[in-house]
């Protein structure tokens, strides 16, 4: 684990272990994975569930791609996970910069498979369509939660989350797409059903269902610790409804184990 810090430190790169406190780091990192985070570590919003520092953005990074691309080949990744924080104060929302370090990845190390985690872009359709053209083998991006918990989470809009999906679908329909919902913050079963099924609607592939977990005191409490028995329900129904691949679990995160949504 701290080989993996330091090379990642020493190439000045992030990763949303880190920034989101993810429970699972120690596991990933000592396996030599990691989720990039790439466009800095401040968020220009500050949804009430996550860990991610908002504040003001630094001045994006031409050189990132290049480092992140080096550190998928140092550390012998396979299936390289690409994530940002939300760049409301660029007019592309970033995508350039994925797109850069998708190709950038795909350059240095042929061999990987790549996923991207993106944020919904304002729901910009030319900023989804230059990472689609990037050509990674997953996009995803994660609504997080159920539409009625929106507005209370500093959420942006829910039909945006799934239209961000569904545009991706569109441009490239053999593209598989992938999301993320957290169980915990009050939502009901009936909703949770209804937030899968509009998933699946924008033809959504893959899905992570998780527990949520406060991450600091600044962010909402956890509202319910959820029986792993129920997990294991709703994973069911999700294969069920016809999702391609199901994690469904307490510590399942949207990037933990990524590379066994590409088996």
């Amino acid at each position: 684990m701290h080989a993996t810090e330091s090379m990642l430190g020493g190439l000045r790169l992030h990763t949303v272990c880190h920034q989101a406190r993810c429970p699972n780091i120690s596991e990933c990192f000592a396996r030599g994975t990691a989720t990039f985070m790439i466009l800095g570590d401040a968020c220009t919003r500050s949804c009430r569930f996550c860990g991610v520092t908002g504040g003001k953005p630094a001045a994006e990074d031409p050189g990132e791609p290049e480092r992140v691309a080096e550190a998928v080949g140092r550390m012998g990744i396979r299936h390289a996970v690409i994530t940002s924080v939300t760049r409301d104060d660029l007019d592309d929302g970033g995508a350039a910069l994925f797109a850069s370090t998708v190709r950038a990845v795909r350059n240095a190390v042929p061999g990987a498979s790549i996923e991207v985690l993106v944020p919904d872009f304002r729901g910009d359709e030319s900023s989804v369509r230059t990472v689609v053209d990037a050509g990674p083998d997953i996009f995803g991006h994660n609504i997080e939660t159920v539409p009625r918990l929106y507005e209370s989470m500093n959420r942006r809009e829910y039909a945006r989350s799934i239209g961000v999906l569904a545009t991706a679908r569109k441009l490239s329909p053999l593209l598989r797409t992938k999301s993320a919902i957290m169980l915990g913050l009050g939502e009901t079963g009936d909703q949770v059903i209804g937030a899968l099924r509009d998933l699946r609607g924008a033809g959504c592939d893959y899905l992570s269902i998780g527990q949520y977990l406060q991450p600091d005191r600044s962010c909402v409490p956890v509202t319910e610790y959820v029986s792993p028995e129920r997990f294991l329900e709703y994973g069911d129904l999700a294969r069920e409804m016809g999702f391609s691949h199901v994690e469904s679990g307490v510590y399942v995160r949207s990037s933990y184990m990524a590379e066994k949504y590409n088996e």
